[in-house]
């Protein structure tokens, strides 16, 4: 398969997400249960034979959210809320709600949608003897619901099967994000966004085995050389996608990020235990260098700074996203360390729902001027 062929295939499938996860369905003859953002163990629902759903919001006319909802909400529970009114997501057939932050936490009390919802909690306090007990509680609650919505036995056996499919496919993607960033005339942002985007929609067997030959592809092709403008993007997202293609338009090259969305997805591998649930439990204990992650000693930082090393980065952009008080927390931290290294950062601030970018443009149009300084 040719190397276009690929990525157009896998660029298409993330912009027409539904088509994708009903021929996902039909294709493997499955149903699909779908997750609100940020996390979930996306293999216990795919040990049910299922397709996991990432529900990550989207460009939207906010018609209703907001009655259901505070203003100060984030875009991404603003439109998923929306979408879930409009009967967007009636063809799922459970949808999983993580309670990682303060609207999250009474999310599943204000759904609208058809499907029934299924809230778990994430322990916070992670290194305390009993998270990961607790967490493998949560996830038995959660297994017993989804059998009786599901009408099928859960069976460890095939849940030890989806957590290697998984681990394969999150390694698949830290050589897939480290070969784009050898190829940026190739893998644009855009291009790497949508990408990784499409794994949301897809049988991640038939996900991985894409990833798999357009990883093989690139790593035949000559690196690009002379990159300009690289930087590193940290956030939750850096959506909507016409924010991506401005960036691309005045010339900045990402080269690795830091985004709940994207590499945040497949940092940590699930260990191997013998207990393939507390396996599940344990990967979220070990989960690092995220803000809604508690993490008294901020290895995101480290972690950011890490990333410029490796990649010999210039600058770092800090995708702020709108009312997220888990991110907005970590950036005067980011900012005063990234200040300390000497290193360029720009903050700009994420809402889904945008339409005009002029003052973002401005923005990072002196930030590409300002680096030039730094040279």
């Amino acid at each position: 398969m040719e190397l276009n062929i690929i990525i157009n295939q896998l660029v298409d499938k993330a912009k027409k997400p539904k088509k994708t996860i009903l021929e996902s369905c039909k294709s493997k003859n499955k149903k699909a249960v779908g997750w609100v953002a940020p996390y979930a163990p996306e293999e216990i629902i795919y040990a049910f034979d299922c397709v996991p759903v990432g529900l990550w919001g989207g460009k939207t006319e906010l018609l209703k959210a907001r009655t259901y909802l505070p203003v100060f909400a984030c875009s991404i529970m603003q439109s998923v809320m929306e979408f879930e009114v409009k009967g967007t997501y009636d063809f799922l057939e459970a949808v999983l709600i993580p309670a990682v932050c303060d609207t999250l936490k009474c999310f599943g009390q204000k759904w609208k949608g058809t499907c029934p919802v299924i809230p778990f909690v994430y322990p916070q306090n992670r290194k305390a003897k009993g998270a990961n007990h607790f967490l493998e509680t949560e996830f038995k609650t959660m297994i017993s619901k989804l059998e009786v919505i599901l009408e099928k036995s859960f069976s460890i056996d095939d849940l030890n099967t989806s957590i290697e499919i998984y681990n394969k496919y999150r390694w698949a993607m830290r050589n897939f994000v480290e070969l784009a960033s050898q190829h940026t005339s190739i893998i644009t942002p855009s291009i790497r966004h949508n990408i990784i985007k499409a794994s949301y929609f897809m049988d991640k067997k038939e996900y991985y085995t894409l990833i798999k030959k357009l990883n093989e592809k690139l790593e035949v092709m000559p690196k690009d050389k002379n990159q300009k403008n690289k930087v590193i993007v940290t956030g939750l997202m850096l959506e909507p996608e016409e924010l991506i293609l401005e960036f691309e338009n005045i010339g900045v090259t990402i080269v690795a990020d830091d985004l709940a969305q994207e590499s945040r997805q497949f940092r940590t591998d699930v260990p191997f235990m013998a207990n393939p649930l507390s396996a599940l439990a344990q990967q979220w204990i070990n989960h690092t260098a995220c803000s809604l992650a508690f993490d008294p000693k901020k290895q995101r930082i480290q972690s950011i700074i890490d990333l410029v090393n490796h990649y010999n980065a210039e600058g770092v952009v800090l995708a702020l996203m709108k009312f997220c008080d888990p991110e907005e927390y970590d950036v005067p931290l980011i900012i005063e360390a990234l200040r300390e290294k000497k290193i360029p950062f720009l903050v700009i601030e994420i809402d889904q729902q945008a339409t005009s970018f002029g003052q973002v443009i401005t923005k990072v149009e002196s930030f590409v001027d300002m680096l030039y300084t730094y040279k």
